[in-house]
């Protein structure tokens, strides 16, 4: 652990150890409404307020991720989308987020919706984020984190080429293992033909209620199938982080003390502890 730092002109936070070198981690599940830019912007935030460079990829064409963080993502803003279809260097894209110092955002923009179907024609089409990847200096971040989309299209595809890591967020709500079988699936071809490197490392449980019985069968049988990848911390239901975007914010600076943005800290500082120790 290394000294303390005043993130934010206030409060203090003890920095938590950082990775050995970058690790690129692709937030991924085809299935809508489970978190997984929630868990994106928030996980960023709590690690670049504990130290950690963070650069959040947004790889989602409904750009929510950077209106979460702040980050200007009309038309006429370089994203994502110059990167994946006109080969602009990652580089030129990405800015940094105005309320978190250590934290920078590859925005998206409307242009990305098209893109599925423009990236069809393109030569290695599955490998365009990568690529961009490779050529893009990481050694100043300890975290790339890709937001995907709702979907198993090319966008997902080239987030999962893309990242050394997945993590699958997964609500504690009925159907919830639904589908996921076929991310798996879909993982388990990347791995053989496009990105053998890729290690589901983390599965996050998220929109946990406690006062249902239901909420905590499924966190039961989440953990007896996927073991000591799930994270102890639970992810509860919470009305702050649902406000928190309309705001241009992350839960972490708009209501830092509220039950949602302490069980965001609690899991990132898992996950780095995790990543440390690894």
């Amino acid at each position: 652990m290394t000294g303390l730092k005043v993130r934010g002109g206030a409060s203090r936070k003890r920095e938590w150890p950082r990775p050995a070198e970058c690790r690129v981690m692709t937030i991924a599940n085809q299935k809508g409404g489970v978190g997984k830019t929630t868990t994106s912007v928030n996980l960023a935030a709590s690690l670049a307020m504990h130290g950690a460079q963070v650069l959040v990829i947004d790889l989602d064409p409904q750009g929510n991720a950077s209106t979460a963080l702040g980050v200007e993502h009309h038309a006429d803003v370089p994203s994502i989308y110059d990167v994946l279809i006109d080969d602009m260097p990652l580089a030129d894209i990405v800015v940094p987020a105005p309320e978190l110092p250590n934290l920078h955002v590859a925005p998206a923009t409307l242009h990305l919706a098209g893109a599925e179907i423009e990236l069809v024609s393109k030569v290695a089409r599955e490998l365009r984020l990568r690529r961009a990847l490779d050529a893009f200096d990481k050694s100043r971040f300890d975290y790339v984190l890709i937001d995907s989309p709702p979907s198993l299209g090319l966008l997902t595809v080239n987030a999962l080429v893309g990242g050394n890591e997945l993590l699958i967020p997964i609500q504690c709500e009925y159907y919830a293992l639904e589908g996921l079988g076929q991310l798996l699936n879909t993982v388990d071809l990347v791995k053989s033909h496009l990105n053998p490197g890729l290690n589901v490392s983390t599965i996050l449980l998220t929109m946990y209620d406690a006062r249902t019985r239901l909420a905590a069968q499924v966190a039961d049988e989440v953990r007896s199938h996927f073991g000591e990848i799930v994270l102890s911390t639970v992810i509860p239901r919470s009305v702050r982080v649902s406000e928190a975007p309309s705001y241009g914010q992350s839960v972490m600076t708009y209501d830092p003390g509220s039950s949602g943005a302490l069980a965001y800290n609690e899991a990132a500082s898992e996950m780095a502890h995790r990543g440390a120790a690894e």
